[in-house]
């Protein structure tokens, strides 16, 4: 795809945003009860982003990157060429089935490949609406259905697979993927954990951290999992974290415009279980904001927040890599020694510093997992390149053509190329 056909694919995602904004507001309440103001700064703005970053940069980004040619390879010139990589599948979530399905396509389309996106059933508004308008801007294809549709697109050949979801069907998009050898990147999420040491400015904090986690009825995958506070801060971020919840949503969060719903019935039964205490309206998919003194086994994914004291840093360390890396790592301080002390000795796919979820909408940064959180960066140049096969080229002159690596071979000719290779 000649770059000016890129550049009108982009424009027409873009179009889409526009002129179908009321009804990916529909659509996105009806499915998740989802705020304006959440759809319109997370999922379209970020997109808006994406595409504007895309746009500004994409003829650096094709263009042949030079390489410095060894002088033992003289008279000759090295580089780098961005080739697409051909047809991608998508295999898009539901918690944000805007974002996550378009923001892959605009770093695909970036590099000049062509996509099939499959939508998640369980968001069937969103589903249906990017099935019904998106192939009216682009030429993509959009297919619904269920996991027997999911199962049919990955028994098929394709040049790269791009899914986001949980690691169960991750591993078996895995699984699949390795039939044909097709290269895959896997975006899982994970337990997210935030750490708030003893300098942390707790008001601040605790409004980020609330923010952060319940954003979307705390169904995002880089929202924060569980809380470790230092003990000395421990009983005030409960209580700041307690005020900042109340602040946002009112002494009833039901009756909120600004908090979202449950995605279906089994989530809900799924957080029921694990806080079968908390305030929860099953027929409605309301499930209020939650503060527990215990870390569950099992995956959250909701808006449950679990606050534990812990004695110090290190306390905090070993705990967090005792268990599965984590697609983001968060962290309240001021300490500046302790902020490098996170970053080196802890292992996720990000760490955010003094915030929450934020990094995601900065297309200059890598977005990806690292471990059981996935594999594979995208956003901004990092998508074009992990959806372009990066070809090295080296073309040599034939005026100037050495004896010296041609037999028969001799001692002199042994140390003048070992001299020629010493002198990169």
């Amino acid at each position: 795809m000649e770059i000016t056909q890129r550049k009108k694919q982009l424009r027409g995602i873009l179009a889409f945003i526009e002129e179908c904004e009321p009804q990916i507001f529909e659509a996105l309440r009806q499915d998740l009860g989802r705020p304006v103001f959440e759809t319109s700064v997370l999922e379209l703005g970020s997109l808006r982003t994406e595409i504007a970053y895309a746009l500004e940069n994409l003829a650096s980004w094709t263009a042949p990157r030079p390489v410095r040619t060894p002088l033992v390879h003289q008279p000759g010139k090295s580089w780098i060429e961005y080739q697409p990589l051909g047809k991608i599948l998508v295999i898009a979530p539901w918690n944000y089935p805007f974002q996550l399905t378009l923001g892959p396509l605009v770093n695909i389309i970036a590099a000049g490949n062509s996509a099939v996106i499959k939508p998640s059933e369980l968001a069937p508004y969103s589903a249906d609406l990017l099935a019904q308008k998106l192939p009216n801007y682009i030429d993509t294809q959009v297919v619904t259905g269920g996991p027997e549709a999911t199962q049919k697109l990955l028994d098929q050949k394709w040049d790269h697979l791009f899914f986001t979801g949980g690691s169960r069907v991750g591993q078996i998009v895995l699984e699949k993927a390795a039939k044909f050898l097709t290269p895959v990147t896997l975006e899982l999420g994970g337990k997210c954990p935030c750490i708030v040491d003893e300098t942390a400015h707790l008001e601040v904090t605790a409004r980020r951290i609330a923010w952060g986690k319940l954003i979307n009825a705390g169904q995002t995958c880089v929202a924060p999992d569980y809380v470790l506070a230092h003990d000395r801060v421990y009983e005030a971020l409960t209580a700041e974290l307690q005020k900042a919840i109340t602040h946002f949503f009112g002494n009833n969060p039901k009756q909120s415009d600004d908090y979202a719903r449950i995605i279906n019935r089994p989530h809900m039964e799924r957080l029921i279980a694990l806080a079968p205490q908390a305030d929860y309206d099953l027929e409605q998919r309301y499930f209020a904001p939650t503060l527990l003194d215990h870390i569950p086994d099992d995956e959250i994914f909701g808006p449950l927040l679990p606050i534990v004291p812990v004695k110090n840093l290190p306390a905090a360390i070993e705990l967090i890599n005792s268990r599965p890396s984590p697609l983001a790592l968060y962290f309240f301080s001021s300490n500046k020694s302790a902020q490098k002390q996170i970053t080196q000795q802890t292992k996720s796919g990000a760490v955010c510093i003094n915030d929450t979820v934020s990094h995601l909408g900065i297309p200059g940064l890598p977005f990806g997992g690292v471990g059981e959180s996935g594999f594979g960066a995208y956003h901004g140049r990092w998508g074009f390149e992990r959806f372009s096969h990066a070809k090295p080229v080296f073309s040599r002159s034939t005026r100037v053509d050495m004896p010296l690596r041609y037999p028969p071979y001799t001692k002199m000719a042994l140390r003048i190329a070992n001299w020629f290779q010493g002198g990169l």
